[in-house]
């Protein structure tokens, strides 16, 4: 049984590739004060369950704090026991969704083709990241979207502020934001600053809709 992508008023999910725990409060406090609802910590980071504990315990209801680069049902667990309620992988794996539906876990998935869509659909995805969306673009993530069941659909890779509008258009909802947001070594106050850009641009290029 899926878990269903919560409602957010700004699906945004902000990717802290390399982030370290010593700097993780600061970084995802001011990411949340701009108004961004979700954070993921890639596992390829340093000490990544560690940063992800801190996330949860800093966050307010309502901010979905998970795992990025999730290929295991053991790295499941391990983001079940330090409270993480996102699971994002770069690949379709039934059992790790499994795993992660058992948790109770919202899931996002990476796909590129229709098979990769449809398996994961079929194997109770809260949501579908097509990855690398910039590969595929919005003729082509529109394309596969008409063979779906009803799905949230998100866009990761190579996106940034200025792509929202293109991909709202084709039904793409939710947005995983990475270098665009943030890379390891950037200070909370340049972090700040382009949050709230991107929230900014994001709510315009709703309210265009």
């Amino acid at each position: 049984m899926s878990v269903p992508f919560p409602p957010m008023k700004r699906p945004l999910v902000a990717i802290l590739r390399g982030v370290r725990p010593d700097e993780a409060e600061a970084i995802v406090g001011v990411l949340i004060e701009a108004g961004m609802t979700a954070i993921e910590i890639p596992l390829n980071s340093p000490d990544p369950f560690r940063s992800i504990g801190i996330a949860v315990k800093c966050a307010p209801a309502g901010i979905l704090i998970g795992a990025g680069t999730v290929l295991t049902v053991r790295d499941v667990d391990r983001l079940n026991d330090v409270g993480g309620k996102l699971m994002v992988s770069p690949n379709v794996d039934a059992e790790v969704l499994a795993r992660a539906n058992t948790h109770g876990m919202v899931t996002m998935p990476g796909v590129f083709t229709p098979t990769e869509a449809l398996l994961a659909a079929r194997s109770g995805a809260s949501s579908l990241k097509f990855f690398p969306a910039s590969v595929l673009g919005p003729p082509g993530i529109s394309a596969i979207r008409a063979v779906l069941p009803k799905i949230m659909i998100a866009a990761v890779g190579g996106i940034a502020e200025q792509h929202f509008s293109d991909y709202i258009k084709v039904g793409v909802s939710a947005f995983g934001m990475g270098s665009s947001l943030y890379k390891p070594g950037m200070s909370a106050v340049d972090i700040a600053t382009r949050a709230r850009i991107t929230v900014e641009a994001y709510d315009r290029a709703v309210t265009n809709e």
